[in-house]
């Protein structure tokens, strides 16, 4: 079963009259069979969907028009089987609203040189046909990705994988719809941003709810459904004595459930997948909610505190680009630094709110005093993110445009116990230093929100950025501060041009 069953990637293949019917034919069955293939692949997440070969302008522009309309379509595979004239396609490219994957293949793997003759090279003319749709494309200023190789190729597949899973935040993010309770963050200023202009750009719907709203939705939740909840927390978790049945803080626990059953029911009546709150407003909350917040999380729900809805959205986004791999999706925040001189690291958390997703251990359902927000002291899950490769990438308002900053890091383990630390932590080291990638990440005016991942690559976010048409800033091996600076200038000077073509 794919990860991502219920979302399907259109495979179409170009061609022309000019061969006969017989070769059109070829066509259509070599274009099956790899579409057939690519479809049982494991490496791609989505469902792929043979189309009729099309060989016309009628036909290209009824297909790009059917897939831009199609709830279950992310986007489109094109391959010219043969060769195909281009301004066949300027109506449906110019038409076409789903991301593109220009696959430059050819059926045969190898010539063979014994046998080859003009009906063979007439045929298998991708080699041509590709470089006349390339063509086009660029003309057009179309985006798209172009993935070159054979099509049983792993490295091919993988390719067609990840931007697959790209392809499914893309749409994510056009249909999400987004909670804001509350305002932003008092006098914070990259939490902020514009939300009409992030609803034009990536179709994503935030909208805001009084305190008023959520704490009605608490209040009613039903007594069962808040004990199943609690009967959740004592089978998942590893409760502190406290928080048992019996424990002086047993009620605690009761409220935590409440908030999390009032919070998932206003979130799934309303259609939305992502929210964000404020320890500076909680109304008559009697805590600030954190377990619930991270099981949300866990269940695929995009998270930003303090108001921070760009970072909500790319949690959520991330966490549907990334389901079914392994690793998780978080919140996360650089808190700390460990300025050691020989191996500097970032200790990253929240107040209460990461993800165990990113985490293999059992975690820890604690209370704990929370100095700030002025309520009870609130529940949550402690645990350490598992070591190894990962990605934080944050999302900031230029003004004029949006800016996407990647940062690739190594998650470690802590090198001593953390018992006065009673929250959920990764202790990372930035590439290809903490110098160089905190020094470049301020030059670009990354945010000190980020959705941070352990199961996505780079790659996975250029796709994102290109098919959003988002500037995306790369923080890894190899960087330094001043290509960073100098990509700055001249990503400055490419963005104000393009806005005013």
């Amino acid at each position: 079963m794919k990860a991502l069953a219920d979302r399907e990637v259109w495979f179409v293949t170009g061609s022309q009259h000019l061969y006969g019917a017989d070769v059109l034919q070829l066509v259509e069955d070599h274009s099956r069979q790899i579409a057939g293939a690519l479809d049982a692949s494991a490496a791609i997440p989505v469902r792929v969907v043979s189309k009729p070969v099309v060989t016309n302008s009628e036909s290209i522009l009824a297909l790009c028009l059917a897939a831009t309309t199609s709830p279950n379509c992310v986007g489109v595979i094109a391959w010219m089987h043969t060769f195909s004239p281009a301004r066949m396609w300027i109506a449906g490219l110019q038409a076409l609203q789903k991301p593109l994957l220009h696959l430059h293949t050819q059926f045969n793997r190898g010539l063979p040189w014994g046998e080859i003759d003009m009906d063979f090279m007439n045929l298998n003319q991708s080699a041509h046909g590709d470089r006349e749709f390339g063509y086009l494309e660029t003309r057009l200023r179309h985006s798209r990705a172009t993935v070159v190789g054979h099509w049983q190729d792993p490295e091919v597949l993988d390719r067609i994988g990840t931007w697959s899973r790209a392809a499914c935040g893309w749409q994510e993010v056009h249909r999400l719809r987004l909670a804001r309770f509350g305002d932003n963050m008092r006098q914070v200023a990259v939490t902020e941003g514009d939300k009409v202009e992030a609803q034009i750009r990536l179709g994503v719907q935030v909208d805001g709810y009084g305190l008023s709203d959520l704490v009605s939705s608490v209040r009613a939740a039903p007594d069962d459904a808040v004990d199943r909840v609690v009967e959740e927390y004592e089978s998942r978790y590893t409760l502190a004595p406290a928080l048992r049945a019996g424990g002086k803080q047993r009620a605690a626990l009761s409220e935590a459930a409440r908030i999390e059953v009032g919070l998932r029911a206003f979130l799934e009546a309303g259609g939305f997948r992502a929210f964000t709150d404020t320890f500076e407003d909680l109304g008559e909350l009697a805590q600030l909610p954190g377990i619930a917040v991270q099981r949300l999380m866990a269940d695929g729900y995009g998270f930003g505190a303090e108001g921070d809805w760009k970072t909500a959205l790319l949690v959520r986004a991330m966490k549907v680009m990334a389901t079914g791999l392994p690793g998780g999706t978080s919140f996360m925040e650089d808190y700390t630094y460990h300025l050691v001189p020989d191996r500097p690291q970032v200790l990253g958390a929240h107040m209460l709110e990461v993800c165990p997703s990113i985490s293999a251990e059992t975690p820890s359902c604690e209370i704990h005093p929370l100095s700030i927000g002025g309520k009870a002291d609130p529940v949550r899950l402690v645990f350490t993110a598992s070591p190894g490769p990962a990605v934080a990438v944050g999302l900031l308002d230029m003004g004029e445009r949006f800016r996407l900053i990647l940062n690739e890091v190594d998650v470690v383990s802590p090198p001593a116990d953390l018992p006065r630390l009673p929250i959920a932590r990764a202790l990372w080291e930035p590439r290809p230093s903490l110098k160089v990638a905190a020094e470049t990440w301020l030059l670009a005016g990354g945010p000190h929100h980020t959705s941070f991942s352990t199961a996505l690559r780079r790659e996975h976010l250029e796709d994102f950025a290109e098919m959003a048409g988002i500037e995306l800033v790369t923080i890894g091996d190899g960087s330094s501060v001043a290509e960073i600076k100098k990509e700055l200038r001249w990503s400055q000077a490419y963005y104000q041009l393009a806005r005013g073509l």
